[in-house]
């Protein structure tokens, strides 16, 4: 499984590195790319996304940042 480029299609709007993945972005590990989608698997080469940080720091911004957002909304 390889990127095939149809991932750039989707790539999201500059956005703080901090609040992707609590704006809802996406990271595909095989693309090396953040993707505005809504599925599971990256349309591009099919592998699975990740949908959260992985470091503990980046862990407890991510879940401050999602219970501001709920707030506000």
């Amino acid at each position: 499984m390889s990127c095939k480029g149809v991932c750039q299609h989707h790539k999201p709007n500059w956005a703080s590195q901090t609040l992707r993945y609590a704006n809802g972005q996406k990271r595909c590990v095989s693309c090396d790319v953040y993707l505005a989608w809504d599925g599971k698997y990256c349309p591009c080469c099919g592998r699975l996304l990740r949908h959260k940080p992985r470091t503990v720091k980046s862990k407890q911004m991510f879940v401050e940042q999602k219970r501001r957002l709920q707030k506000n909304q």
